[in-house]
């Protein structure tokens, strides 16, 4: 029977008979990187005008018109503040683990890993768009991004490991706590979050990539370099 990576297994003996120390910190490496990706990426940031990284980088909708597509990916690597990428980081650190573990440890597994991360990112900030189209708004941030390992982690947990069914419990209680919170973020602002300070949230972006994690996960399981074990749902 294949190992799934949310099934608890005995702890590891030395000759001796005592219990082998796990490692406090043993998140998967692309877990790990996408973290530092975040933070590091807004500490490279920072040495840099904010006008002119913005200006140049940042992703609005009506950068589309004129042919400005590159932005749609080069805002995912951008950030607010601290708060913004702390936040953000840590829960990228959180809901990278179950796709990491998926794809595995190898260059193929960490390509499929950072591919479905920029996917969702970019599927998140064209939903921006579609709402809001030939708005002069400007949006950065991973948060787009993170909420499609957040659905992707939620079709995982329901299918042991695997992607389960579309609408299975974790999907259905994490996808409605996530509406509940971006529906507040819609109606009060998101002044009360970590970093956002007076700058708007991009709450629609938010949601489309959840909505985008858990779609693609099944098409992406299909890739993945393990050949046996459940078949992913559709």
């Amino acid at each position: 029977m294949t190992e799934s990576p949310f099934e608890e297994t005995p702890p590891q003996q030395k000759p001796d008979g005592r219990p082998v120390r796990e490692p406090v910190f043993n998140a998967p490496w692309q877990a790990v990187a996408v973290t530092i990706l975040i933070v590091g990426g807004y500490a490279i940031q920072r040495q840099f005008p904010v006008d002119a990284i913005e200006n140049a980088y940042a992703f609005a909708p009506a950068n589309l018109v004129p042919g400005r597509w590159e932005t749609v990916i080069t805002a995912i690597f951008l950030h607010g503040g601290w708060a913004h990428a702390m936040m953000n980081g840590a829960f990228a650190l959180a809901f990278s683990t179950p796709l990491a573990r998926l794809f595995g440890p190898k260059l193929e597994g960490g390509l499929l890993f950072f591919s479905f991360y920029l996917l969702t990112g970019v599927l998140a900030n064209l939903g921006f768009a579609a709402v809001h189209p030939g708005s002069p708004a400007l949006i950065v941030g991973a948060s787009g991004a993170v909420s499609g390992l957040m659905g992707a982690s939620a079709r995982l947990i329901g299918g042991g490991g695997r992607p389960g069914p579309m609408f299975s419990k974790p999907v259905i209680s994490m996808g409605a706590a996530w509406l509940i919170i971006n529906a507040i973020i819609a109606l009060v602002g998101g002044s009360f979050l970590p970093g956002a300070g007076s700058a708007g949230v991009a709450w629609e972006a938010h949601l489309v990539g959840f909505a985008a994690g858990v779609l693609l996960i099944g098409p992406f399981a299909r890739l993945a370099p393990h050949g046996e074990g459940p078949q992913p749902s559709p």
